[in-house]
């Protein structure tokens, strides 16, 4: 009798490891989006925007060229990589996963933040680029007649920035990254801009070594909650890649954290939100 039920305990033990397993791969196919992350030059790594897709990312940065009229996805000018175009790299797939033609949609969750950093000449970039992005507008968020329409993709733009052409547009389909510095100038939050950014190191100068300076976190604190006061989410680049850093800069309420190491700021991230739901 001992015997049996040392036998069902076993195999119950058994099923209830399998069970675990299976909700746990279940779980990482889902997919989770992960709100905070950011991933910077998107393009560098060997799936550009399906290795971000796939890690949870809900914003993605691409730079641009414009280079016989067509804008050139490179970091630096676009002399071997002709057909990088941005609409292959990006529009295209996005435009697919929505729809479902590449079977990616089941793994994406909604809305994305696609920002486009602008580094050739800016209101030449934008003409081309305006034209491009017509050809998509059923899944772009826009400002149509005064109002923002939130749809599945959003553009923001960086870089060279055409503000004077989108300021006067009453119907477009982007919007731009505000330099943090700038931000208590102009309050047109929703009209204009989305997200506010600056290089870390014009906030911040500490590497994660020992305390984060009281003054320097005061300062940034105080830049994030402008922010947020007119609508905007914060990005600080080429900020340190370390845990150390994020777990600050999440605590002064920074919204995304830049990173080329799309797995540790994933795993960083989920191990972070579990901690939150364990200590409630």
């Amino acid at each position: 009798m001992m015997q049996a039920a040392s036998f069902c305990l076993k195999h119950l033990k058994l099923l209830f490891l399998v069970l675990l397993a299976f909700t746990a791969f279940n779980s990482y196919s889902q997919n989770v989006p992960l709100a905070n992350a950011f991933a910077h030059n998107d393009y560098w790594h060997k799936r550009p925007l399906y290795d971000a897709l796939d890690n949870g990312y809900t914003h993605i940065e691409a730079d641009i060229y414009l280079r016989h009229g067509k804008l050139i996805v490179a970091h630096l000018l676009p002399v071997l990589k002709r057909h990088r175009t941005l609409e292959l790299l990006y529009l295209d797939p996005l435009a697919s996963c929505i729809n479902g033609s590449n079977g990616q949609e089941s793994r994406i969750v909604y809305p994305i933040t696609l920002m486009i950093d602008i580094k050739s000449n800016a209101a030449k970039t934008y003409e081309a680029l305006s034209e491009v992005l017509e050809k998509y507008k059923s899944i772009l968020s826009g400002y149509e007649d005064g109002v923002f329409v939130q749809r599945q993709i959003t553009i923001v733009i960086t870089g060279n920035k055409p503000f004077d052409i989108l300021k006067k547009e009453q119907n477009r389909l982007a919007f731009i990254d505000e330099d943090l510095l700038k931000v208590q100038q102009d309050t047109s939050s929703t009209n204009i801009y989305r997200t506010a950014s600056c290089k870390y190191s014009r906030l911040v100068n500490w590497n994660g070594s020992g305390v984060f300076p009281v003054l320097q976190k005061e300062r940034l604190c105080k830049y994030v909650s402008m922010a947020h006061r007119y609508g905007k989410k914060v990005r600080l680049w080429a900020s340190p890649e370390n845990p150390v850093v994020w777990n600050e800069l999440l605590d002064c309420g920074v919204d995304l954290i830049n990173t080329d190491k799309l797995p540790e700021l994933k795993n960083f991230l989920t191990r972070r939100v579990a901690f939150s739901a364990n200590a409630k």
